[in-house]
């Protein structure tokens, strides 16, 4: 048979040969380092037979595939050792993850860290025994039997079809569910350590049992290990729930409800700021603000479709709004999810010319959405959330410059924050409304956009929204972790549903095109990201507090207010340290929170109009002017 090689070449094998023959055939150097195949875009195991016709990708620790590959079949090489060690121990799901990989059990007795050194020595003992994962089909009604002692994996049986052919992974004497592939042998992890350990909702639902959630992680060597351990170790000191909660910015409390943060007054002010920074620049840029309600009657949801596919994820009340208050005529209401309703709702109040297009309209609004209490996380993953929405109506022929200037916004609000970003456009689904000629004029205005704008995108096949297509951004922060934060998208949804149309300048009546887009997406989530890149030392411009002025002795304190008074004068955001401690201990604190400058005024300082200039990170930078001082302050704002 002949199979297809990356570079078109083709190589000749055996009836039924394997991956491994394959990479054999090709050389002894491949076939050591082989791990898996891809077999026509698909991961295969190594023993996967070949079909003639097939194209065939041999899969090493080089490729982008195998480090997923790896902290999957560590995984399994986990969750056999906690078998062995806690018999009776029942099993989750168990899958790769994007810094490692997770097992969710429950074991007959709650574990701790201290069981991490057990549990990791017999992991060592199945890889120094260099075992093999074997893989097996079998029915359902035979799975049913396998797994009859462990009703999660019964759970997500019940799931499948009834024909349905189920793939199962063993590994000495642990099995699981599993579609694979799996390294040729345990002996190939070289490095691992488990990291943490955590409680989870079985399948993210708080009505449902809490159980462990063991996270470890993987590598192809020990150096490339302490690298990952060392960027770990300095993700903790950067988490934004710790930082929010020490730097005063937000708090959560079960009592206001699961994914509700509570911002206090500086988490507050650095949204605010973060607001009228972008709101200034969208102005400029011809957008248009609107506010719209937070709640809408249910009709309108039926309108949009949400109503019927997104209905778990929303929050629904009744109202009676009868006179007589009659019960039996309470009307729906749903709190909204997103912002879209209301800005097709505004553009269909007038009539609208292609004199009117593009239309812009953007709104910092805020949207609830119900969230499984286990994947909200502080405040990249919350119920409620404030988006940078906006929605532009424009003609068909205009879809490429608007787009190309989002991007030009992108990049401004990105370049602001150091943050480096690559671009993904996601394709049409399976389940998808609109036309061909509509998704193919979308698509490609989203590629010509990337292209003249100079920005190299990936292409995520098939996992466009079933509206339209979308560019998603992900920008890398200071510690290279990749965050997804801008999206732009296309949608043939809401002009449909909702009838919208403009007079064409031959008089005609014509549907328009409709852009979403956020920047920086839900500002809650931005504002985590911000913080862990700076690990909360915020840019002097976006600081809550800019200025901490600390007098030396209580008759400094006029003065220290009159250096207030001229900086806030300039627009500076400024605090008095006038508590009676010792001025070490006031700069002490000034550090701990952050303030980007600490000015020191004493007797030399009341005399000769100056300051003391101390920098958050530089240290003592010696006395300047006053003055001086304010033109620094004022130049801050951007």
């Amino acid at each position: 048979m002949l199979i297809t090689l990356p570079d078109n070449s083709k190589k000749e094998l055996e009836d039924a040969a394997s991956i491994a023959d394959l990479a054999a055939t090709i050389g002894a150097g491949l076939a050591k380092a082989a791990l898996a195949g891809k077999v026509n875009g698909q991961l295969k195991d190594l023993t996967h037979p070949l079909q003639s016709g097939d194209q065939v990708e041999i899969i090493t620790a080089k490729s982008s595939e195998a480090l997923d590959l790896l902290r999957h079949s560590t995984a399994h090489i986990m969750a056999e050792a906690i078998q062995e060690l806690f018999p009776g121990t029942l099993f989750g799901i168990g899958p790769s993850i994007e810094d490692g990989f997770y097992y969710d059990i429950q074991a007959p007795a709650q574990l701790s860290t201290d069981d991490f050194a057990a549990i990791e020595a017999k992991m060592a003992e199945s890889i120094a025994a260099s075992r093999s994962f074997e893989r097996r089909e079998l029915s359902l009604e035979e799975a049913r039997v396998l797994f009859q002692d462990q009703p999660l994996k019964l759970e997500l049986l019940e799931e499948l079809p009834s024909d349905e052919v189920i793939s199962v992974y063993q590994l000495g004497n642990f099995c699981d569910l599993c579609r694979g592939p799996h390294l040729p042998s345990t002996a190939t992890v070289k490095a691992f350590r488990l990291t943490k350990l955590a409680g989870a909702y079985w399948r993210g639902d708080n009505s449902r049992p809490m159980l462990q959630r063991i996270y470890g992680t993987a590598s192809f060597s020990t150096g490339d290990l302490d690298a990952y351990l060392m960027r770990i170790e300095e993700a903790e000191k950067r988490d934004h729930r710790r930082l929010g909660r020490e730097l005063g910015i937000y708090v959560q409390d079960e009592r206001a409800g699961v994914g509700l943060p509570l911002y206090q007054p500086n988490g507050a002010r650095i949204i605010r700021i973060l607001q009228e920074w972008l709101r200034q620049d969208l102005y400029r840029r011809g957008y248009q603000e609107v506010i719209t309600p937070h709640i809408y009657n249910a009709d309108v949801w039926k309108q949009s479709g949400h109503y019927y596919f997104y209905h778990d994820n929303m929050y629904f009340f009744e109202v009676d709004e009868s006179e007589e208050k009659d019960r039996s005529k309470l009307t729906e209401y749903a709190v909204k999810p997103m912002n879209c309703p209301g800005h097709v709702l505004l553009y269909d109040a007038e009539l609208r010319s292609y004199r009117d297009l593009p239309l812009r309209f953007f709104e910092f609004g805020t949207v609830y959405r119900h969230e499984m209490s286990g994947v909200v996380h502080g405040l990249l993953r919350a119920r409620g959330f404030t988006q940078d929405d906006a929605h532009i109506f424009c003609m068909q022929d205009q879809v490429v410059d608007e787009v190309l200037a989002m991007l030009d916004l992108v990049d401004h609000i990105m370049s602001t924050f150091d943050f480096s970003y690559s671009a993904e456009i996601s394709t049409r689904p399976e389940k998808s409304i609109g036309d061909d000629a509509k998704w193919e004029h979308a698509t490609e205005s989203l590629k010509e956009a990337c292209r003249r704008h100079g920005l190299e995108y990936d292409i995520n096949e098939g996992d466009g929204a079933f509206y339209g297509p979308k560019i998603d951004i992900k920008v890398k922060d200071a510690i290279g972790r990749t965050w997804q934060c801008s999206t732009i998208q296309v949608d043939f949804n809401f002009p449909e549903r909702f009838n919208l149309s403009y007079r064409t300048s031959e008089n005609s009546e014509e549907q328009p095109w409709m852009l979403h887009r956020a920047i920086f997406g839900s500002i809650e989530r931005f504002l985590g990201i911000l913080i862990e890149h700076y690990a909360g030392a915020l840019p002097l411009w976006l600081a809550p507090i800019q200025v901490a002025v600390i007098p030396i002795a209580d008759r400094h304190l006029d003065y220290a207010y009159e250096v207030k008074r001229e900086l806030e004068a300039v627009g500076g955001r400024v605090e008095v340290y006038n508590q009676n401690e010792p001025m070490r201990a006031k700069i002490a604190k000034a550090q701990s929170a952050k303030i980007p400058y600490m000015l020191v005024v004493g007797d030399k300082e009341l005399e000769s109009k100056s300051v003391g200039v101390r920098e958050r990170t530089e240290g003592d930078l010696g006395a300047r002017p006053l003055d001086d001082f304010v033109t620094t302050i004022a130049d801050a704002r951007i």
